[in-house]
């Protein structure tokens, strides 16, 4: 097997652990079993447990790095702020994975280096769908938005529907919120 598709598997073998145990009661050793390796030759491609999950971290987020760099240099209207929310959304359903482990392991994740880094992607993404002169009332309308992509992505799969058509909804509540803080 090529390194990167063991690289891969490894990454792909550590979430569902991390997801189905938590992060802080998954081992090594668990993972090298789980995929029929010795830990020895897990330790060439990872050290750490943390170096897998920061792997995994930046691996997903790439699309989530972009779209902020993106919306930074874009004009602050409401077609972009709407434009921001439909990519943020295809982001967060192509790395469901890791925010689904995130969801689940907040306490461990908050410890790492990788909640960090995550929370800076968070104001900053929320930073951007916001204006300075919004009532305190539309900042909480902006802020909504993004946050009802992630409650959509995550809680609708326990809602009966087609999952397209559920994410639509989604994305027209979260576009409706923020066509209400532009309104007002």
């Amino acid at each position: 097997m090529a390194r990167g598709n063991t690289r891969q598997r490894i990454q792909d073998v550590a979430l569902e652990l991390f997801a189905e145990q938590g992060y802080e009661k998954t081992s090594l050793r668990e993972i090298a079993e789980r995929l029929d390796v010795t830990k020895a030759a897990l330790y060439y491609h990872f050290k750490t447990k943390e170096d897998i999950l920061i792997s995994i971290f930046q691996d997903l987020t790439r699309p989530m790095d972009e779209l902020i760099e993106w919306a930074g240099g874009q004009p602050r209207t409401l077609e972009t702020k709407q434009e921001i929310l439909r990519r943020y959304q295809r982001a967060l359903l192509a790395a469901a994975p890791l925010f689904r482990f995130m969801q689940e392991n907040q306490a461990a994740v908050s410890k790492l280096s990788v909640g960090l880094t995550f929370k800076e992607r968070m104001i900053a993404l929320t930073g951007l769908v916001q204006e300075p002169d919004f009532t305190m009332t539309d900042k909480v309308r902006s802020i909504s938005a993004i946050f009802t992509l992630h409650a959509g992505t995550f809680f609708m799969q326990n809602v009966e529907g087609d999952p397209e058509e559920k994410q639509e909804a989604v994305l027209e509540v979260a576009l409706d919120l923020i066509g209400q803080a532009h309104r007002a």
